[in-house]
C-alpha cells in the first residue's frame, strides 16, 4: 500500500516543482514510509511514498517502461498480475521488475484503457503518456483505493489523501459549506463532490484523461444483476465458498507476512479460517471494559478454535476521545461513524506485527448482511393497499401520539427509493436548518441516492437497497474509515470480499438467498458453516459497537464536548444553542442523541485541523 502525488507544472522551474511535490508526498508519509521517489520535467510532477510489500528491492515508483516514454504511480494490489505480467512477456514486452505495478504500465501500453477491465485488484493510479501529452488514471470497480483531484482555475492536481494539496501553492483551500446538509444526513457527501471546493472524487470503476487542457471522465465499469433463479441454495453455498477460497488465496499474495482482523462475526472469521488453512495467521481483536460493547470473548474463543494467535486491546474512553482528533484529521473530511477510532486502535495493534492485514468488508453489502435488507419483506403485503389508502393512514398515524406501529405506517405510504436512505442516516432533512446558523436552501436527502435505484428499477426492493449500498455507504464511508484508518498506522488493508470474482457471484444470487425472515446473508452463512462453527457461522450481526452513547453523559467528556460546541467556529456554522440543548438532552437521559452529537463534534475537530491549525 502506498500513496501518490502529482500535478500539471504551472511553471517550467523544476527545482521550484520538486520542492512542491516533495512536501505534497511527505504530508502522506504515513502512507508509505519505506521509500520515496519523484518524477519532474517540463509539464508534469509526480511524488510517491511506499510501503513495500511486494518485489521489496525492486518496487520504486515512479516507474517508466523501457523508453521512458510513460511513467506511472500507483497506490494498491492488482492480485492477478502474474499471469498479465506472462502475457505481457509473450507480446514482447520487458520488465525490468517483478511488479504489479509494471504490469499496470505495460499493460496500459498493450491494451489502453481496456486494461482496466482485465484487473483483479484494489488500485488507483495515473500514468503519464509523455508522447501524446496526457495524463490516464483510474479508479478499482469497488473504490476501495481513494483518488482526489482538485480542478479549478486551469490547475489540476491528485493525490491518494486531499491533505497532500495544503503544500501546493496552487491549491485554494475553501469550504464547501453549500454540502453540510448532506454531511448532516449522510454523515459524508453523497456524490463526488468533497466538503473542500473544487476537490472531487474519482468515481469507483471510472478512469480519466487530462489532454490539452481538458478533463474527461467515465466510467468503464458498474455493477448489473443477472439473477439465477435456477440454482439451488445448496449450490450458491458451494460457489461461495470455492470462489471465496480462491479470493483469499489471492489476497494473501504477499512478500511479507499477512495478519487477519478478527471480530466475532461470521464474515472476519471466514477469513481467518482460509487464512489459517496456508499459514499460522496472527489475528488482531479490539473491545472495551464495558463486556456488553465488546467482542474480545468471542474472538478470543474463535482463535483458541481454529490454533491461530490473537493480539487483544481494551480501548478507554480517555483513549478514545484523546485520538478523535488525530483521527478525522486523517480521514481528509469528517466522517463521524464511531467505529473510525476502535479501527484506527485496531489496525495500530496490528501495525505493531505485521505490514498486511485481511479484514471482512463489503460482505454485508455483496451478500445481504444488514437486518433493514428485510424490512421489504415486512412491507410486502402492506405495499399492495392503494395509494392513496396508504397516505391517508400516515396522515392519521402523524396525528397520534407515539404507537408500535406508527413508524411503519408513516413510512408505508413511501416507495422505496423514498423510504430509504439508510435507516440510520443522521439528521431528518426537516432538521438542517435548525441546527445550521443559517440556513440553506437543500435538496432532499433521496435525490442523491434516487439515481441508484433507478438503475436497478427492474430489481427487487431488497436488491435496489443493496445497489444503493454498494454505491454509496460502501464507498463513502466503510471504504473511507478501512483506508484510511490502516493507512494512519502505514498498514496494508486487503477485503477479499470485495473481489471482482466475488462480486460476479453475488449480483447472480436471488434475493431470497440474501435475506428472509428469520437471518441475513443466507447463502454465506451456509458457506461458512461448512467450515465453522455453527455459532460463529450464525452469529447475528452486532456491527462494531462503541459505548460513545454511555460515554458522552460522563462529565468530563460531556465537558469536552461543550467546550466545542460553545466555540466561536460552532457559532460560526451552527445554532448553538440547538446543539447545546441536544448534548444536554442526552446526558440528561432523556434523549439518545449520540449520533448527531458525534456528527457535530467530528466536524468542529476536522475544521480545526484543516481551516484553524493547518
Amino acid at each position: 500500500m502506498c500513496g501518490f502525488v502529482g500535478f500539471l507544472n504551472d511553471t517550467p522551474d523544476t527545482t521550484k516543482n520538486e520542492a512542491v511535490v516533495r512536501a505534497m508526498a511527505a504530508r502522506i508519509t504515513h502512507r508509505g514510509p519505506d521509500q520515496e521517489d519523484y518524477y519532474v520535467d517540463d509539464k508534469v510532477s509526480l511524488g510517491f511514498r511506499r510501503l513495500s510489500i511486494i518485489d521489496l528491492a525492486g518496487g520504486s515508483q515512479p516507474i517508466t517502461n523501457e523508453d521512458s516514454t510513460k511513467v506511472l504511480v500507483f497506490n494498491g494490489e492488482i492480485y492477478n498480475f502474474q499471469p498479465l505480467r506472462e502475457e505481457l512477456l509473450e507480446k514482447g514486452h520487458v520488465f525490468k521488475t517483478r511488479t504489479d505495478s509494471e504490469v499496470l504500465l505495460h499493460g496500459y501500453e498493450e491494451w489502453g484503457k481496456d486494461l482496466l477491465l482485465k484487473l483483479r485488484g484494489m488500485f488507483a493510479f495515473v500514468i503519464w503518456d509523455k508522447a501524446a501529452n496526457r495524463l490516464f488514471g483510474a479508479r478499482d470497480i469497488f473504490g476501495i483505493k481513494p483518488f482526489f483531484y482538485y480542478m479549478h482555475e486551469g490547475n489540476f492536481l491528485f493525490a491518494s489523501e486531499i491533505k497532500a494539496f495544503l503544500d501546493n501553492p496552487l491549491f485554494k483551500k475553501e469550504l464547501n459549506k453549500e454540502r453540510l446538509p448532506e454531511y448532516l444526513c449522510f454523515e459524508y457527501i453523497p456524490n463526488t463532490e468533497t466538503l473542500f471546493k473544487h476537490v472531487y472524487k474519482m468515481e469507483p470503476g471510472a478512469y480519466f484523461t487530462w489532454q490539452d487542457g481538458r478533463f474527461e471522465t467515465a466510467r468503464y465499469y458498474t455493477p448489473e444483476y443477472d439473477i439465477d433463479n435456477e440454482k439451488t441454495l445448496a449450490e450458491w453455498e458451494t460457489l461461495i465458498d470455492e470462489t471465496f477460497r480462491d479470493s483469499t488465496a489471492a489476497h494473501g499474495i504477499a512478500d511479507v507476512e499477512v495478519g487477519c482482523f478478527l471480530s466475532s462475526g461470521v464474515d472476519s472469521s471466514y477469513v481467518v479460517h482460509e487464512m489459517a488453512k496456508r499459514n499460522r495467521v496472527r489475528t488482531f481483536s479490539v473491545g472495551y471494559a464495558e463486556e456488553k460493547y465488546s467482542e474480545l470473548s468471542s474472538a478470543e474463543e474463535f482463535a483458541k478454535t481454529e490454533g491461530v494467535l490473537n493480539f487483544t486491546k481494551k480501548i478507554t474512553a480517555q483513549e478514545y476521545f484523546d485520538a478523535t482528533p488525530a483521527v478525522q484529521y486523517y480521514m481528509d473530511e469528517p466522517l463521524p461513524n464511531p467505529s473510525a477510532i476502535a479501527l484506527y486502535f485496531l489496525a495500530k495493534l496490528a501495525s505493531e506485527q505485521v505490514k498486511v492485514v485481511l479484514s471482512g468488508e463489503g460482505a454485508d453489502e455483496l451478500f445481504g448482511g444488514y437486518h433493514y435488507y428485510r424490512e421489504p419483506l415486512d412491507f410486502e403485503k402492506y405495499m399492495r393497499l392503494p395509494l392513496s389508502l396508504r397516505r391517508a393512514l400516515a396522515g392519521l398515524a402523524s396525528k397520534m401520539p407515539n404507537f408500535h406501529g406508527k413508524r411503519f405506517l408513516m413510512r408505508g405510504q413511501f416507495p422505496i427509493e423514498k423510504r430509504y436512505i439508510r435507516n440510520n442516516y443522521v439528521y431528518r432533512h426537516a432538521e438542517v436548518n435548525k441546527v445550521l446558523a443559517q440556513p440553506v436552501d437543500a435538496p432532499d436527502p433521496s435525490e442523491f441516492t434516487k439515481p441508484y435505484f433507478d438503475e436497478v428499477k427492474n430489481e427487487d426492493d431488497i436488491t435496489k437497497m443493496q445497489y444503493a449500498d454498494i454505491r454509496t455507504w460502501l464507498v463513502q464511508d466503510i471504504l473511507v474509515k478501512a483506508d484510511r484508518m490502516s493507512m494512519a498506522n502505514s498498514l496494508e488493508l486487503r477485503v477479499p470480499f470485495l473481489d471482482r470474482e466475488m462480486l460476479r457471484l453475488a449480483l447472480q444470487i436471488p434475493s431470497k438467498y440474501r435475506v428472509n425472515q428469520e437471518t441475513t446473508k443466507v447463502a454465506l452463512r451456509g458457506a461458512a458453516a461448512k467450515q465453522l462453527p455453527e455459532k460463529t457461522a450464525h452469529m447475528r450481526k452486532t456491527g462494531f459497537l462503541t459505548p460513545l452513547n454511555d460515554w458522552l453523559r460522563r462529565d468530563e467528556f460531556y465537558a469536552r464536548v461543550k467546550e466545542k460546541f460553545e466555540s466561536n467556529t460552532a457559532k460560526r456554522f451552527f445554532n448553538t444553542d440547538f446543539i447545546l440543548k441536544l448534548l444536554d438532552d442526552h446526558k440528561a437521559g432523556t434523549a439518545h442523541n449520540m449520533k448527531k452529537i458525534w456528527s457535530i463534534y467530528c466536524f468542529l475537530l476536522w475544521y480545526e485541523a484543516y481551516f484553524i491549525q493547518n
